[in-house]
């Protein structure tokens, strides 16, 4: 998931070509249905994005009531709204009247603390969960924002590569080798396996071995802490991160033909971290897994352009080999690791189909 911030932002305002009423809204590349006249373009408003929770005096005020996502009805969804897809809610919230919005927007001013706004946490089923644990060596994921809010991430025509996003559970995997507190083991990896979550790895925390989780059974399954023992031995690394993708029926609405109730529970790995020399750095799973350990579809390699990720970000899934089902996505990475100013971090970026964001009963589970 990406980080949640709720900020002020320059518009630019389209015709909504099915509504005389209504127009849209655009910020970075999201578009929101407002009231036709409302805004001009360049005006500052306030955008609430997507998975924001908002509190009920903010949904009365907005005139929503009843209207957004969840049980509570207080969640923030893509919708279709006469045919154009929505994405967020454009406001000037009655709390910040009075607020020097185009001094907040160049500032970078993050409201949702202000206006009671959090994120959505999804729920986590029981086969996802169990008994933790400190972890504090884990190596942690890190939140890949959209690129519909941050286009200028990567530079046109930067040599990138586009991976298809899953829709599973993401899987954290640490191998700290033998010598940093582990100690040596009669067979298998001699060193600390730390399996977690994404929801937990973010409070440090890993999850204790169980033949009944998830992600246990996933790695285990597949064999990755040998896989990540070899690899941590072969860089000279102190510690080893392999974070993939668990996939199938039960664990969320798309299931790639695998089935996590069964052995058909599917993993796929899309990232791999390594300590070398004190210093964390991220590499290639291409080139250090092809042949171990399957890897997510690698669907593009070349110069970047917006207009290549939204054609991939769209379609079907290339993971059965069977066209089941609908695309969720892309991730984007450039070739060569950088650091992005953009996002004061690390550069990579995800684009999401629209036909993924709107599709029925739908589930979001970490």
């Amino acid at each position: 998931m990406s980080t949640l911030r709720v900020t002020a932002e320059p518009l630019t305002i389209h015709e909504h070509p099915n509504a005389d009423a209504l127009e849209l809204a655009q910020v970075g590349l999201y578009r929101a249905v407002v009231a036709k006249g409302a805004y001009r373009t360049g005006d500052i408003a306030v955008y609430i994005p997507e998975q924001a929770v908002l509190p009920a005096a903010l949904v009365e005020e907005f005139g929503l009531t009843g209207r957004l996502g969840g049980k509570a009805s207080n969640r923030v969804k893509a919708v279709r709204l006469r045919g154009e897809l929505s994405q967020g809610i454009v406001c000037r919230p009655k709390a910040l009247a009075g607020t020097d919005l185009e001094r907040a927007a160049a500032d970078g001013t993050d409201f949702a603390e202000l206006l009671g706004i959090t994120k959505w946490s999804p729920p986590i089923p029981p086969t996802m969960s169990g008994e933790v644990e400190s972890a504090p060596d884990l190596l942690p994921w890190v939140d890949i924002e959209n690129l519909q809010r941050y286009p200028d991430i990567f530079e046109p025509g930067e040599p990138v590569v586009l991976t298809e996003k899953l829709h599973g559970t993401a899987c954290l995997v640490t191998y700290v080798a033998e010598g940093l507190g582990a100690p040596p083991v009669p067979e298998g990896p001699r060193g600390i396996v730390r399996v977690s979550s994404k929801g937990f790895g973010a409070k440090g925390l890993a999850l204790k071995e169980d033949p009944r989780n998830l992600y246990w059974r996933a790695i285990t399954g597949h064999g990755v802490p040998a896989v990540a023992a070899r690899l941590a031995e072969k860089l000279g690394a102190s510690r080893v991160g392999i974070f993939g993708e668990v996939y199938g029926a039960g664990v969320q609405d798309l299931s790639y033909g695998a089935n996590a109730r069964s052995t058909e529970l599917g993993f796929a790995v899309f990232d791999v971290s390594a300590e070398i020399d004190g210093q964390v750095r991220w590499l290639d799973p291409a080139e250090l897994l092809a042949g171990e350990l399957p890897l997510v579809p690698r669907l593009y390699e070349g110069p970047y352009a917006l207009e290549t990720v939204l054609e991939f970000a769209t379609g079907r899934e290339t993971v059965s080999g069977r066209d089941l089902h609908l695309r969720e996505g892309v991730v984007i990475r450039p070739v060569t690791e950088r650091y992005s100013p953009v996002v004061g971090g690390r550069a990579i970026a995800k684009s999401v189909s629209p036909a993924y964001l709107t599709r029925k009963g739908g589930t979001e589970y970490e």
